[in-house]
């Protein structure tokens, strides 16, 4: 128990044990362990109905375990609603708001007004200067998942959960924002906790992947020095390693 406290307490985000399952079915996981460090950008990966979407819903408290504890932060709670910052695959732009409204939404939601200057720097930072007034359909897909993400900012948290926010953009739409994505995380130094399907996807952007698969979950570091670019895809060593990652999720499964 000594080395769960000191698990708890030296991650952003510590799950020991873990089981879950819906009611009357086999579990969804079963004593399964991950951590992810402060400032650490981590992966999740697996087949479609292994339970990445439902390990998020548990980590945000949506869910309650069967077993096992989550810990966000040092602090272990049952209670973890509105601990983290949370991205889901679509945008949930309001369409009837202004992109500034839609930003704003986490400050109204906790009765903050927010400075306006600083907002207005952040969409600098985030590639939208000037679209503060424009309504989401006025956006390609790109510029709205960059308004979702910024939306997920102004939340405040320290720890982030981005639900394969690159899913539906086209191939190149999707590099131009792993390389956006790379930059910003390095400058903002969050933690990252991050679902995809996208195996280079996964690779590039991440510290460590954990593999989701038949009820349990295994964890492989991403052997890749930083700063890292999306050019880096087509190097031998970055091809390697997509090959050694591929090689492992067949043995899973």
């Amino acid at each position: 128990m000594r080395g769960a406290i000191g698990l708890f307490s030296s991650s952003m985000l510590a799950i020991n044990e873990l089981t879950y399952a819906f009611q009357g079915t086999a579990p969804i996981f079963e004593n399964i362990n991950l951590r992810v460090a402060p400032g650490e950008f981590v992966s999740v990966i697996g087949p479609s109905g292994s339970g990445k979407s439902t390990l998020f819903k548990l980590i945000t408290g949506l869910l309650a375990p069967d077993k096992g504890e989550i810990g966000i932060n040092g602090e272990i709670s049952g209670e973890r609603l509105g601990k983290v910052g949370y991205m889901p695959q679509k945008d949930l732009l309001l369409p009837w708001r202004t992109v500034l409204d839609n930003v704003m939404l986490p400050l109204e939601v906790e009765g903050k007004k927010g400075n306006l200057a600083e907002i207005h720097e952040w969409f600098s930072r985030f590639g939208l200067k000037g679209y503060e007034n424009a309504f989401p359909d006025e956006l390609s897909g790109g510029m709205r998942q960059r308004a979702a993400f910024l939306r997920t900012i102004m939340t405040g948290k320290e720890l982030l959960l981005l639900d394969e926010p690159f899913g539906a953009l086209d191939a190149m739409t999707k590099r131009n924002m792993h390389t956006w994505l790379l930059g910003l995380w390095e400058d903002l130094q969050k933690t990252v906790l991050f679902i995809t399907h996208d195996l280079e996807e996964a690779i590039l952007l991440s510290d460590r992947i954990y593999l989701l698969g038949d009820a349990h979950v295994r964890e492989w570091k991403v052997n890749l020095p930083r700063p890292r670019n999306s050019d880096q895809i087509y190097q031998p060593e970055f091809i390697e390693l997509r090959k050694e990652l591929e090689r492992l999720i067949h043995h899973e499964n």
